[in-house]
């Protein structure tokens, strides 16, 4: 379904100069001349990730509006046909198929499975391919060469965290990797346990699948319990991990959470409650609306022309607005270098064009030929009476 946004973030039809499909405006883009640029977004907007997938795809969706404001790209406006996948791969194929039809020459996507089933179509027709998801696999051009990662992996996040509880822990404890049932979730369980044994941490490591839907994790908190576990970490969305940290609470267990990416954000404190999230460690390369950074401004201002706010949207919409800022950086150094506008011309430039200033939120990315990975680095933030405050910024593996 096409995405349709409140009025606090709306696109506003006919008002603005951006056309979005869910306005129903044609596609006309061109790869060369003063044409719009055609861009297709797949979004998860009421499936399984649809927590952190709204407020993400409504950033980009801002950045867009507020880029074509402001110019657009080279005084080319960006046309965004977004549409909601429900976190469901064939149908997310079926996305795929029509913004190529309708002449995308760029897409940005959402999660793990339908990224990595993609990404041999995705090089095929040579369209640049960013998402949601920070799989390792989509960082390596040899097997990827058209995907872009902006931020550290799910892996490397899950070698900073168990760095991190190494030290924590005096060098001895028990970890538990409670993950999503899914490719997302599974996607850096065993580079965690091959970090490992390669530093010769002396920490004990054991995964366990999240059922979807459950109201309550007390079967796998008993597993973990058994394990000896005093450290959870969560590769999952908000919703489930703050079931989780709530079950910690009402169990009364000594057991500390750390949250990857997608859990690492306001979302997860606001439905755990303060006290059951109070102490959360959280693992992200995106720096929350709550330290500030130069980055902020932009989105912020934005957002109160449209009468919201960006403590009221958060982390996610961060990263979605600087997501689509690195893509719209690659299309504007393509002009710039004298070159059509094409797939194949702004993976080129991605590539060779630099680090892109994201003002300090989500670091800064840079590509090469080489390698696909923006970055390694990630920051270290704890959950302290609702609000993430920074423990360590910029930890690399």
């Amino acid at each position: 379904m096409a995405r349709k946004l409140p009025f606090k973030t709306a696109v506003l039809c006919g008002a603005i100069a951006l056309t979005l499909a869910a306005c129903g405006g044609p596609s006309s883009t061109t790869s060369s001349g003063d044409g719009p640029i055609n861009v297709g977004l797949i979004a998860d907007l009421t499936g399984a990730t649809g927590d952190v997938g709204t407020p993400y795809n409504k950033g980009m969706l801002g950045y867009i509006d507020w880029r074509n404001g402001s110019g657009g790209i080279e005084g080319r406006q960006i046309e965004a046909d977004s549409n909601d996948y429900a976190y469901e791969v064939p149908k997310s194929e079926q996305l795929y198929k029509k913004y190529v039809a309708d002449g995308a020459i760029a897409i940005q996507g959402w999660g793990t499975g339908d990224s990595e089933a993609l990404r041999g179509k995705v090089a095929s027709d040579e369209l640049p391919f960013m998402s949601g998801s920070l799989a390792e696999v989509l960082t390596d051009p040899k097997e990827s060469p058209y995907n872009f990662v902006n931020v550290a992996t799910y892996s490397d996040q899950m070698r900073i965290a168990l760095k991190w509880i190494d030290g924590d822990s005096g060098g001895k404890s028990e970890v538990a990797v409670f993950h999503s049932d899914s490719p997302f979730g599974t996607a850096p369980v065993a580079d965690g346990k091959a970090y490992i044994a390669d530093k010769g941490f002396d920490l004990g490591y054991e995964a366990y699948a999240m059922p979807a839907g459950a109201n309550n994790y007390a079967g796998l908190l008993s597993q973990a319990g058994s394990q000896g576990a005093k450290y959870i970490v969560i590769q999952n969305v908000a919703s489930p991990a703050a079931q989780i940290a709530k079950d910690i609470k009402a169990q009364g267990l000594d057991i500390k959470v750390v949250c990857l990416n997608w859990c690492s954000n306001e979302l997860f404190s606001a439905t755990a409650g303060a006290a059951a999230a109070e102490g959360t460690i959280m693992v992200t390369s995106v720096s929350p609306p709550s330290v500030d950074k130069p980055g902020l401004a932009d989105p912020e201002k934005y957002l109160k022309s449209k009468g919201g706010s960006l403590e009221e949207e958060g982390l996610s919409y961060l990263q979605g607005w600087y997501t689509m800022h690195v893509m719209a950086e690659g299309m504007e150094a393509t002009i710039k270098n004298g070159d059509d506008l094409t797939g194949p011309n702004i993976r080129k430039a991605l590539e060779t064009m630099g680090a892109v200033d994201t003002g300090e939120v989500m670091g800064s990315p840079k590509f090469s030929k080489d390698s696909h990975r923006g970055s390694t680095e990630a920051g270290i933030y704890e959950v302290k009476n609702g609000t993430m405050t920074t423990l360590e910024a910029g930890v690399k593996p």
